[in-house]
């Protein structure tokens, strides 16, 4: 257990210079997987012959002399991302017992780098919600507090990581569902700039929005996985033909020179007292480590979460109409081929993903495409206009990384709550932005039994992945949140 729980870092500098073997890490993190696995629900598939496999293949390059930056590191990969032989089902009915032919580009250049994949993670289905509760095959629970949930839509990655399931996780952020479940889950949770990262092999919910990012325990780790996935990628289009600043070698130990900016429509007041006092201090906290602290103005923000729920459902419902039956997944016969696409569909997806579709369709159906699509468009043009004028006045821009602490199962039951939860996250992705979540303290919430982690956002100009990386590493060192307390583990080990 005590071996588990080391960096990502750590592990792949054991590795590579033999102190262990991939195989050792690999067998050590399966035990563990088994033993708490039916008390998280992290994953929908482990992947033990395959890991071992990949362990194994490891060890010959480091033999061979390959320098592999993440040689032997546990790795869960989202189940939306495709990995060739495995049942990649996007936590819905409608894939359940599909095998992925293929391996998406992000997965391949993390198993490049040496990468062992431990399983397929669970998530919200087709990667619609923020607490992970809309999967369709699974629970995943909050390693923290077993009672609540682990953010979404990435949970299933997320938990793993916290659990000591995996040292690092891979999951794909649209409005927030990598840095959410990160805040949550006591992690950083790192969502690049869009099109930095290959989408190839990720299976699509909002393409304009959709970018894949690692969830980690330190910054490092964030690092080291980001250098490994970023670049350009001939499969996907959106890619952006760019040179990358590799991150992991110029991490920070201070903030002196930098002006992060305090957003003056994001009041953490509104919070309540517990959180804002959190966040002021963290504020605190980054002048204290030589940042100027600014204010900006982000006066479009505020329309944020009403233009990404037409964009966002407008894409899906356009991406997911490939699901009818006819090709891959669940079919269901009916007396026609009309009978058999309604059929198939209304088994095969849930209640959230039924009602992004309806809504997708509205927005974009004759008669409405100007009023609320078009419309939302610009909208979208101006949070990033807003977003560049921020920039002008400083480096970065910090803010809260969700409304609230990560909350009990069922406790936000409807849409509307549940959408706000994306509140300080979806304008970031609107505007393509690089940002992250990085643990900025702790609160016990009301009626809860142990207190939860809480998360500090920072987001960073397009393309500006090394300082953000750079920053959120010095702030780490300085406060270190993330070590405050351990995950509830001991209680549920077989």
């Amino acid at each position: 257990m005590e071996y588990i729980e080391k960096s990502a870092a750590q592990i792949a500098h054991d590795v590579r210079t033999r102190v262990r073997s991939a195989a050792e890490v690999t067998d050590a993190t399966l035990a563990h997987v088994e033993s708490v696995e039916g008390a998280v629900g992290a994953y929908l598939t482990v992947l033990a012959d395959s890991a071992r496999a990949h362990a194994a293949r490891v060890d010959e390059r480091v033999r061979n002399g390959e320098k592999l930056a993440l040689a032997g590191v546990p790795v869960a990969v989202k189940d939306n991302m495709c990995l060739d032989g495995s049942r990649t089902t996007c936590g819905s009915k409608i894939l359940e017992r599909w095998i992925a032919p293929y391996t998406a580009t992000a997965v391949a250049r993390m198993l490049e780098a040496g990468a062992v994949p431990i399983g397929k993670a669970n998530c919200d289905e087709f990667a619609m919600g923020s607490s992970c509760e809309n999967s369709a095959l699974g629970v995943t629970r909050n390693p923290y507090d077993l009672t609540r949930v682990p953010g979404g839509s990435s949970g299933g990655s997320a938990a793993a990581v916290a659990a000591y399931e995996a040292a690092l996780g891979m999951g794909s952020d649209t409005g927030g569902s990598i840095r959410e479940p990160g805040a949550f889950c006591n992690l950083v949770g790192f969502k690049p700039t869009y099109g930095r990262i290959s989408r190839y092999g990720l299976i699509a919910f909002a393409s304009s929005l959709d970018q894949i990012g690692p969830l980690a325990r330190t910054v490092e780790d964030a690092a080291l996985a980001y250098d490994a996935m970023a670049g350009f990628d001939p499969m996907d289009a959106t890619t952006v033909d760019r040179p990358v600043e590799a991150a992991a070698g110029a991490l920070r130990e201070d903030l002196r020179g930098l002006r992060v900016g305090m957003v003056r429509e994001f009041d953490s007041a509104a919070l309540g007292a517990a959180l804002d006092a959190l966040y002021r201090a963290a504020y605190r906290d980054l002048e204290r480590l030589g940042a100027e602290l600014v204010e900006v103005s982000l006066p479009t923000a505020a329309y944020g979460v009403a233009t990404y729920y037409l964009i966002a459902p407008a894409e899906c419902s356009s991406n997911l109409a490939r699901f009818d039956g006819v090709r891959y997944g669940l079919r269901v016969e009916g007396d026609d081929v009309r009978s058999m696409y309604d059929r198939t569909r209304a088994a095969g997806f849930g209640p959230e993903v039924k009602r992004r579709i309806l809504i997708g369709t509205h927005a974009l159906s004759s008669g409405y495409y100007d009023a609320y699509y078009v419309r939302a468009q610009k909208a979208r043009t101006l949070i990033a206009g807003d977003f560049e004028r921020a920039f002008a006045q400083c480096d970065l821009i910090a803010c809260p990384a969700a409304s609230c602490p990560a909350f009990e199962f069922g406790a936000k039951s409807d849409p509307y709550s549940m959408y706000l939860m994306d509140y300080y996250t979806i304008p970031m992705a609107l505007a393509g932005l690089p940002a992250l979540s990085v643990p900025c303290g702790w609160t016990t919430p009301e009626g809860g039994r142990v207190p939860m982690p809480v998360g500090l956002q920072l987001c960073a100009p397009l393309f500006a992945e090394k300082l953000l990386l750079g920053a959120a590493r010095a702030y780490e060192a300085a406060t270190g949140h993330a070590l405050a307390r351990r995950p509830e583990l001991e209680s549920v080990r077989a």
